[in-house]
């Protein structure tokens, strides 16, 4: 099968670059290149794909596991985007700009869990500096590191799109994979994920026959759904004190969308599927550093009253008092973030509970 015209003319090019992968992936797997082990278990959450597969809900599902287990767990991650350089840990006085908004997101969800967040392009030196001041961790979760091979997780999963898998993509430029088809291997659990909650168990039954074409025999496949929680303000992440602020809305009617991430689609309709009647999207790219220009285009779209809905990941990137100054103030208080977690199928929980409960045990270790 080849991908669509004109893509097709890029395949020599995607066959060159995953050659070049595929030797690297080789070096590694032969031990020719390094590939640690951690000081504590290493569950490494990662996919294929360029773009987003849903890696921060499922990092805050294993962490919520990790902790229900009574685990010690830290998140590890490249800290995507930030202005600084090397292993660094996150405290209250970082931003989205200093560590990423993906970890900032973590370090707002998880620090009164005393759950340790770091960053670090090189995961081999966050897990030392991580090491060096949480000796009494007990795992460590890799966010997005399923290429980044010096560091060997105890518990790999890989995510795959429904709508898009793997299995029917091809390496870039002439797709979107990172690494070939192949690579599925190295998987310990694949998820299938953005899956409709309701879907079929032949549905899953040919999914998963399609991920096993790749995957090691026996590689358990899972699939997860999205679920929203009720809207919550912007303005607590932003300190304001406004006068006359509402409540979140009570009922649908027209409201606006911003996003900054790499697949907004689910949420947008999710928030049809609620009644809301979607005027605008503001549509940017992912991690995208908001400027008040940005706002500006908004409010242009804006009635007094209607909603703006945008993420918990690009609430983290809007949360800067500087960005709502003077006329855009009044539209801060209608901003809703809405709460995405993923609630696996089946018995999806129970199984990749027991794996990670398994990849902790001090055995693993």
């Amino acid at each position: 099968m080849l991908p669509p015209w004109p893509a097709w003319l890029l395949l020599p090019f995607s066959w060159l670059y995953a050659a070049v992968l595929a030797v690297r992936n080789w070096l590694y797997d032969h031990s020719w290149k390094r590939s640690a082990p951690g000081w504590v278990p290493l569950l490494g959450v990662g996919n294929l794909r360029v773009g987003g597969t849903g890696k921060t809900p499922h990092v805050a599902w294993l962490v919520e596991e990790l902790l229900r287990q009574g685990q010690h767990p830290a998140i590890l991650s490249r800290g995507y985007g930030r202005q600084s350089k090397g292993p660094r840990l996150a405290t209250a006085a970082d931003s989205a700009a200093t560590v990423g908004d993906e970890p900032w997101q973590y370090y707002q969800e998880f620090s009164a869990q005393r759950v340790p967040i770091a960053v670090a392009e090189n995961r081999q030196l966050g897990l030392n500096l991580l090491r060096q001041h949480h000796p009494s961790l007990t795992c460590v979760v890799l966010d997005d590191a399923y290429q980044h091979r010096r560091v060997r997780p105890t518990l790999n999963i890989l995510l795959t799109e429904l709508a898009r898998p793997f299995y029917t993509d091809f390496v870039l430029p002439a797709g979107r994979l990172r690494e070939s088809r192949a690579e599925a291997a190295r998987a310990d659990v694949v998820i299938l994920t953005k899956c409709p909650p309701g879907l079929s168990a032949s549905a899953q039954a040919a999914a998963a026959a399609q991920v096993q074409r790749y995957a090691r025999p026996g590689v358990p496949v899972l699939f997860s759904a999205y679920t929203y929680g009720a809207p919550q303000p912007l303005l607590a992440a932003l300190g304001l004190e406004l006068e006359n602020v509402p409540g979140p809305p009570a009922t649908a009617g027209p409201a606006l969308l911003l996003t900054g991430i790499a697949q907004p689609g689910p949420l947008r309709d999710y928030l049809k599927s609620q009644g809301y009647s979607i005027v605008h999207h503001q549509q940017l790219p992912d991690h995208h550093t908001f400027q008040p220009e940005d706002l500006e285009a908004l409010r242009r779209h804006w009635q007094p009253g209607w909603p703006i809905f945008t993420t918990e990941k690009d609430a983290t990137r809007l949360a800067s008092p500087a960005l709502w100054a003077g006329s855009r103030q009044a539209l801060a208080s209608y901003v809703y973030t809405i709460p995405v977690r993923v609630a696996l199928l089946g018995e999806g929980a129970a199984r990749l509970a027991g794996l990670v409960a398994q990849a902790t045990q001090p055995a693993a270790r």
